[in-house]
């Protein structure tokens, strides 16, 4: 009963932190045209565009068009300036890929996304794992 009221309390948090931010482009966010399904937070999500927003400071909200998307937690990692480009890192596994991390274009600290359990079961078997890098315009 107390696992299911969280549930319930942590899909409200994200329907209404997902209501307040839709139709926002910020300065930060991130417009990716993703072409293929990918994991993200335990929810997998089919290809299309995706608006990728910070909320707070260890949260990204990643949403397409139709509303369809999560809120993931992050933590902070650093990296060399990418240059002008934003980009989306995945890890891909086989068929299946899994978003890793967020960078805002020209900026040397990026977002690292927590493993989703699927990811973390494919990690544990050993199965080859791929990096993937969407360059995306910001």
């Amino acid at each position: 009963m107390n696992k299911q009221l969280w549930k319930v309390v942590g899909f409200l948090a994200a329907l209404l932190a997902a209501s307040t931010a839709v139709g926002q482009a910020n300065r930060g966010d991130i417009i990716a045209d993703v072409p293929f399904a990918f994991t993200v937070a335990n929810h997998t999500l089919p290809p299309g565009r995706y608006t990728v927003t910070r909320i707070g400071e260890t949260t990204l909200q990643v949403i397409n068009s139709h509303n369809q998307g999560a809120l993931v937690l992050t933590t902070e990692v650093e990296g060399k300036v990418s240059g002008s480009t934003a980009k989306m890192v995945f890890h891909r596994y086989g068929d299946a890929y899994f978003l890793s991390e967020v960078w805002v274009s020209a900026n040397r600290i990026g977002r690292k996304v927590f493993q989703s359990r699927a990811e973390k079961e494919l990690a544990e078997k050993r199965t080859e794992m791929e990096t993937a890098v969407l360059q995306v315009s910001r």
